[in-house]
């Protein structure tokens, strides 16, 4: 008797997994029994929430993985993935899918890998950020779908286009000296955007991202910012403009390691394009304006690349195993690269947490800020680095730290408070001078600039 039990959980696993790991395209209502399945079998390490509706009005959900879910915990950084923006690149949902399914069972089964990522990172994955177009698309199905068929969301709107030109207002800045982070947004661009734009902005508006890919299809290539040239020009034969960020360097590190952990990214030569170590600046491939890359970047203290990862945007069941084994190490090592660099705490004179203080890196003229509890995040290549902290109404203060290639240094920030004081009364005639002591005027914290508002 004991022996039929054991055969029988055993047979009952092996039909769970094989139920865990089976390749197909999910509509919207298989899509959300996936996100809760995974999140009745793992129900300690993840959490479901909602950022909003699309036009139709179906949830644009995230699962999230943490070990302690719905809680931001100070010195863990905050990751994501979204995908199918276009609704009929659907590889990317079905990747994240699977990637959630992965992430809960080998948690479940104690890989030490996965343990110590989801235990250090608080991770957000949204498999779809355009349910409506996708239904569409798969309403066609994979062998008659058209090009543009689902692409865009119920109203007609390219959602990769739809971002407010945060661009622009930069080349003009930088004309002069403007900043090129945290750039405010337009008094009317909530008019402007979609409900899922909408939804997505007040959504990085509110957890401090520190790294992030969009995953799309139509190409097999890393793209990373900027996307938008100055000098706009669009893909053809004409020559393009490569566009770099100041983070140049650092964006064509977190390419690579996607590329040459995917499959056959890295060989550069797919879908009859050829790019060099399966990377590419946006702009040098084609410019494209109201990205949400670039978004990212110059709104948000989050780096963002795009993941272009099949030359079939809607490709067969069949080929759904194949496309997951091909991108299952680079999906996890990119997870894992938003430890690195420098992180810490900024704090006052009484460790309470400066929320909105600016970290600034000699050299690189892209600055980023403290989340709400004080903690900050710099993504940095290895080498050394002289950061500054600064922060309205304290003193700023400057180190020189080395950042290594694994782990992230940690640095902390104690700032002490800039005390201005009156300048004397004047006499007047006809009042009595005051010789009372001068006052001293404390300027009050600086509220955060960019993240969590």
């Amino acid at each position: 008797m004991a022996r039929w039990l054991r055969s029988l959980a055993g047979a009952l696993l092996l039909l769970e997994v094989a139920a865990a790991l089976s390749f197909l395209h999910h509509r919207y209502e298989e899509m959300v029994q996936a996100l809760f399945r995974v999140q009745s079998q793992c129900p300690y390490v993840t959490r479901i929430y909602s950022i909003g509706r699309s036009v139709e009005g179906r949830h644009l959900y995230v699962l999230e993985f943490s070990d302690y879910p719905g809680i931001h915990e100070p010195l863990e950084p905050e990751f994501k993935y979204v995908g199918n923006m276009h609704g009929n690149e659907v590889l990317g949902r079905e990747l994240l899918l699977q990637l959630s399914e992965f992430l809960c069972e080998e948690y479940r089964r104690g890989n030490e890998r996965i343990t110590r990522l989801i235990h250090d990172t608080r991770i957000h994955i949204m498999p779809s950020m355009n349910p409506d177009g996708y239904e569409v698309a798969a309403k066609q199905g994979p062998d008659s779908n058209g090009y543009l068929t689902g692409r865009n969301n119920a109203n007609g709107v390219d959602l990769n286009r739809n971002f407010p030109d945060l661009n622009t207002f930069m080349y003009y800045s930088g004309e002069i000296s403007g900043p090129n982070h945290h750039i405010p947004l337009p008094n009317n661009w909530k008019s402007q955007v979609e409900p899922e734009t909408l939804a997505v902005i007040q959504w990085i508006s509110s957890y401090n991202f520190v790294l992030s890919a969009n995953l799309h299809g139509g190409a097999v290539v890393a793209n990373y910012p900027y996307d938008k040239s100055q000098d706009q020009r669009f893909r053809s034969h004409r020559r393009t403009v490569n566009t770099p960020t100041p983070d140049d360097k650092l964006f064509q590190k977190l390419a690579k390691t996607y590329s040459y952990a995917h499959g056959w990214m890295h060989r550069g030569w797919n879908c009859g394009d050829y790019f060099a170590d399966g990377i590419t600046n946006g702009a040098s491939w084609y410019s494209l304006s109201k990205g949400m890359q670039d978004f990212n970047y110059l709104y948000t203290n989050c780096f963002e690349i795009t993941l272009e990862l099949s030359c079939n945007k809607f490709p067969p069941e069949e080929d759904l195993e194949r496309q997951w084994m091909a991108n299952r190490e680079a999906l996890v090592a990119f997870i894992e690269e938003v430890h690195q660099g420098i992180k810490g705490m900024v704090s006052d004179e009484n460790n309470n947490g400066i929320a909105g203080a600016v970290i600034s890196v000699q050299g690189i003229s892209h600055d980023i800020t403290s989340g709400d509890t004080g903690d900050y995040f710099r993504l940095l290549l290895p080498g050394t680095y002289t950061v500054t902290a600064s922060a309205e109404g304290y003193q700023p203060q400057t180190v020189t730290t080395t950042v290594g290639p694994a782990a992230p240094s940690l640095v902390h920030f104690h700032l002490k408070q800039d005390v201005v004081r009156k300048p004397p009364e004047r006499k007047t005639s006809g009042t009595r001078t005051n010789n009372k002591a001068l006052q001293k005027k404390v300027v009050p914290r600086a509220t955060r600039r960019g993240t969590q508002r």
